[in-house]
């Protein structure tokens, strides 16, 4: 996400993330994961990107635009590694420090908080991460090459990056819900490649099916608290016809959630 977002965005990102904070605090510590991921993919798709980016105990993870940081912690919890988050939104960082207490930086996707990753000259330590992703992250932002640029910069040769990206799959869209500028699948293959980001493994979002009942059902506990409270405000309003606007889009395939690992630095020479 980008360090200047517009109002819907704000609404979505900055005030709907502290309500949600509230309500699971009312709902119940087991709300928590499910809550923080909505947006962000059922835990069956979060699972294969975390498995297939081969996350495992001690791995040091900076998670890109984390949001409330649902995905984040289903890693930690059950790959056992240690998260990094980072967000623009004040609202989410502070939400996510609430939810879960782990590091987190307000700072926008375009000028990550942390030195570069790459082998110091003279030494074969490497100061970056083991691992990055950002799950529906770039479809928010104008700049992604410079969103992408850190997310490289910021590993270890060789490392996973894992993304999920909402992508166009024609050209005109009948409505474009605000602040989301959707790639192409070219246009995002380009700008990968121009990254220093090697593709080694793709998938849909649609091939992983809903969510389990109980994990639904923790959400909808959450929403509804979050309508009981905020219903009559237009903020909550305004949040609410953004996500009816993307879902619209999927739900008539215009809009494809795509999952994607790629590797830092295996194409140069």
């Amino acid at each position: 996400m980008s360090a200047q977002q517009s109002e819907p965005m704000e609404d979505e990102f900055d005030t709907m993330p502290l309500w949600t904070a509230d309500a699971v605090a009312e709902v119940g510590p087991d709300a928590g994961v499910p809550a923080a991921c909505r947006g962000s993919g059922t835990p069956a798709a979060l699972r294969w990107l975390a498995t297939t980016m081969g996350l495992r105990e001690g791995m040091r993870l900076v998670d890109s635009g984390a949001g409330v940081g649902g995905p984040s912690e289903l890693a930690a919890r059950e790959f056992a590694v240690a998260p990094f988050l980072v967000d623009p939104m004040l609202g989410a960082c502070r939400a996510a420090s609430r939810l879960f207490g782990r590091p987190v930086a307000v700072a926008a996707g375009e000028r990550l908080p942390f030195p570069s990753g790459g082998p110091a000259e003279g030494s074969a330590a490497s100061p970056g991460f083991d691992a990055a992703w950002s799950i529906g992250v770039l479809c928010t932002v104008a700049d992604k090459a410079a969103v992408l640029g850190e997310l490289r910069r910021v590993v270890k040769d060789g490392a996973p990056v894992g993304l999920l990206v909402f992508v166009r799959t024609g050209g005109h869209l009948p409505e474009q819900p605000e602040g989301n500028h959707f790639p192409d699948v070219a246009g995002l293959t380009a700008l990968l490649r121009d990254a220093d980001l090697a593709v080694t493994a793709s998938s849909a979002m649609a091939d992983f099916g809903d969510p389990p009942a109980t994990w639904q059902d923790q959400v909808d506990r959450v929403e509804a608290v979050i309508e009981r409270d905020h219903g009559h405000d237009e903020r909550y309003r305004t949040a609410q016809d953004q996500q009816e606007s993307i879902g619209r889009l999927l739900a008539d395939g215009l809009v494809e959630g795509h999952l994607l690992v790629a590797r830092a630095g295996v194409t140069r020479g």
